[in-house]
């Protein structure tokens, strides 16, 4: 290809509007990163003039495909995952979608989670010959040692690793999921970063009058964690590491926001701890601003966007030196990071950081490095990709074509 082929296809795909159906089993206002990150994606492909058709398990009687620019939803029957109260997983539908899509064709069809549906759509997409783009989000085939199915661990990668081949691409949020991937023969993986609403995630929110709900002073250390109270998420390293917190300062508090199975048992066990419950848009970024310091002892995460929302809130955060960590902290500069699976690191590190003058500047340095990771960066670096995927697609079949014609002529 000459530069100005190279240019003039530039040219044509910055202005050129998509189809582009999205399938996923997640979405607002559901409460997780998954749906998080798709209802962000959807509304800037909108945004951009792109045409949606979204494709989504019915989340309740009441759950209606509202009107909007740009975008179509088609609503699914869907059944409870057990053990994860307030989402479903998608039916099967590959005859609804088989004849939705040759209706009208998408240029692309977007999967963002493997379940029934996913799936379906997956067979739908290969049997019109649709190009494909899948997203891993998330860490099944580690969740699974947490319930006691650890032995479905080897089936379970085996079924994500032969989903996401069969797409022409598998988006992941982070180099470290894409390198462990590509050890475990997936395919075609492109990193699609995340990013934080600095606008939303602000010191500003903080609030005196919530700190005081809390049970805390002006100069009392609240230590926050924000996600699902569930097994995978390592809980009990949280508390440990708390409990220490708590023999250096009495006065301290242990925030928790979210809900799940595990919420009921550390309430009976806990019940000193601060529980708020989910929490959404600004009620939410008041419970971030309001904290000092963010606990994130989880070994299971694809990325961790609550990590990213602290710091753009201003605290200073702990994880382990994996997914969001790794990529945006820089240890002992705009957060702490402790040796991944170490959990005497990351105690002796709880028990670091929890001194006032020491998450105090660092979340001050945590704030500005969020502040350079734009949403707009992400949105550029998906659209891209797609145009990349049905560009690639038309030429295939261009190919094709050319290809039957020249041996029609011969």
């Amino acid at each position: 290809m000459t530069g100005q082929d190279l240019i003039f296809q530039q040219l044509h795909a910055a202005h050129r509007r998509l189809r582009i159906a999205v399938v996923t089993e997640t979405y607002p206002p559901e409460i997780n990163g998954v749906a998080m990150t798709m209802g962000m994606l959807v509304r800037a492909m909108q945004a951009r003039e792109h045409q949606v058709q979204l494709i989504r398990p019915r989340q309740g009687p009441n759950d209606t495909a509202e009107a909007q620019a740009n975008l179509e939803q088609v609503l699914r029957p869907g059944i409870p995952i057990p053990r994860y109260s307030g989402l479903k997983m998608g039916l099967p539908a590959k005859s609804t979608l088989l004849r939705l899509w040759s209706l009208q064709r998408p240029d692309v069809v977007h999967i963002a989670t493997e379940g029934p549906l996913g799936w379906s759509a997956l067979a739908a997409a290969h049997k019109l010959k649709l190009p494909i783009c899948s997203d891993f989000h998330t860490n099944f085939h580690s969740y699974s040692n947490h319930y006691g199915l650890g032995w479905l661990n080897k089936p379970i990668t085996a079924y994500l690793r032969k989903f996401h081949n069969r797409s022409a691409v598998t988006l992941v949020p982070s180099l470290t999921m894409q390198r462990e991937l590509s050890t475990l023969g997936y395919r075609n993986i492109e990193v699609v970063a995340r990013g934080v609403d600095t606008q939303l995630f602000d010191p500003a929110r903080r609030s005196a009058e919530l700190r005081a709900d809390w049970g805390l002073g002006p100069n009392d250390l609240a230590v926050l964690y924000v996600g699902r109270m569930a097994a995978e998420k390592n809980l009990r390293l949280l508390v440990r590491a708390f409990e220490l917190i708590e023999q250096l300062q009495p006065k301290a508090r242990l925030v928790l926001v979210g809900d799940g199975p595990e919420l009921a048992g550390l309430q009976a066990s806990h019940p000193r701890f601060v529980f708020c419950g989910a929490q959404r848009g600004e009620a939410l970024a008041a419970h971030y601003a309001s904290a000092d310091l963010f606990l994130f002892p989880s070994l299971t995460e694809t990325f961790g966007n609550v990590m990213l929302e602290a710091m753009a809130s201003g605290l200073a955060v702990l994880g382990f030196d994996y997914a969001a960590a790794a990529e945006h902290i820089q240890h002992g500069v705009n957060g702490l990071k402790a040796e991944y699976g170490n959990e005497a690191d990351f105690i002796a590190k709880a028990i670091e950081v929890c001194a006032p003058n020491r998450y105090r500047t660092l979340g001050t340095s945590a704030r500005d490095s969020a502040q350079a990771v734009s949403w707009d960066h992400v949105y550029n670096r998906f659209e891209s990709i797609l145009f990349d995927i049905v560009q690639a697609s038309e030429a295939a079949h261009e190919r094709a074509i050319f290809g039957l014609e020249s041996g029609q002529t011969g």
